[in-house]
């Protein structure tokens, strides 16, 4: 079974709340994960899928605790890597989900593979982001299980 490494950009919290909702569903499938609130690249599994859960911060930018990881993303290959992407914002800004846009931007840089699009959740449309996040991943979940299993097990279904 597929493992999922949680890495986790936030300011003010309500990514955290996220992490940890999108965590309680992977646990509810069986399906282990690790939540890396201090996220640093040498300490993901390879083998596990990704998940990226960031909001934004200030003009656009990334919240304070992912920006090593981020700094890391521009000095590595992650070919083989798979990953899907949360990001949080708020749509009355010109720089909404920045941060989130970022991440996505850097990972197809240095050659990982999303499962899925990005999901980008506006909090004035859904002021409870973990909800959303939860139900896009059970469908993420649902519709890319063969992606999930080839990152599992290296071969092709």
């Amino acid at each position: 079974m597929t493992q999922f490494e949680i890495v986790v950009g936030s300011m003010l919290g309500a990514t955290e709340y996220v992490a940890d909702a999108v965590g309680e569903k992977l646990e509810q499938l069986g399906i282990s994960f690790r939540i890396h609130l201090a996220p640093d690249l040498h300490e993901l599994d390879q083998a596990a899928v990704w998940l990226i859960c960031s909001s934004t911060h200030g003009a656009g930018d990334l919240p304070d605790n992912i920006q090593t990881f981020a700094g890391q993303l521009h000095k590595t290959s992650l070919r083989g890597i798979r990953y899907l992407l949360i990001g949080l914002g708020d749509s009355s800004y010109d720089t909404f989900c920045e941060g989130g846009k970022q991440l996505h931007r850097l990972m197809q840089q240095a050659g990982a593979e999303a499962i899925a699009e990005p999901c980008y959740i506006d909090v004035l449309s859904h002021p409870i982001p973990e909800d959303e996040a939860v139900s896009w991943l059970a469908d993420c979940l649902s519709q890319c299980e063969w992606q999930l299993q080839y990152s599992a097990t290296g071969t092709t279904h």
